[in-house]
């Protein structure tokens, strides 16, 4: 079996970037990340079928190894499919982070600031006021519409989720 060294190459940049891409907090980088990752496991299964060879179907005339294997083609297969799928999941995601909040980062919700500060990881004082008018603005939709209501700053009442400031 020959090893072509330029696809290893390609593979392993595609992996690198797209593991970087998932770690950063924009859902946009992040589906970047997923396709780039999904391509370079692709083309990881492509180099284990090896060389092209005839096609899986019994005949007299040839050697076992000239025949060539299905498995990495069924496998590469799934692998497409299940990469649209998490593709199309992830697009959903960021459509609706973009309808409620008009961001496609993910930043802490209340129950993360609330795990922090109890093990002594988060200093409250570092908190932005992104997060919070995000959390304000998220607190004055309508669950059942998906509507923008009025929010009276002494109607909010602290629920079990926030966090004592």
């Amino acid at each position: 079996m020959t090893i072509n060294l330029t696809l290893l190459v390609v593979m392993g940049a595609m992996l690198a970037i797209g593991i970087y891409l998932m770690l950063e907090r924009s859902l946009t980088r992040v589906l970047l990340g997923i396709i780039l990752i999904s391509n370079g496991v692709n083309l990881l299964i492509l180099q284990t079928a090896g060389r092209a060879g005839e096609a899986p179907l019994y005949n007299e005339d040839l050697e076992a190894g000239d025949y060539l294997d299905p498995l990495p083609q069924a496998l590469l297969l799934t692998a497409i499919v299940i990469a649209f799928a998490m593709v199309a999941l992830v697009l959903a995601l960021i459509y609706r982070s973009w309808v409620l909040a008009r961001q496609d980062e993910v930043t802490d919700d209340e129950e993360d600031r609330r795990v922090a500060q109890s093990i002594g990881a988060h200093d409250p004082e570092e908190d932005d006021e992104v997060s919070t008018e995000t959390s304000e603005f998220i607190d004055s939709m309508d669950p059942a519409t998906g509507s923008i209501r009025q929010v009276d700053p002494s109607e909010r009442a602290e629920g079990p989720g926030e966090v004592e400031r």
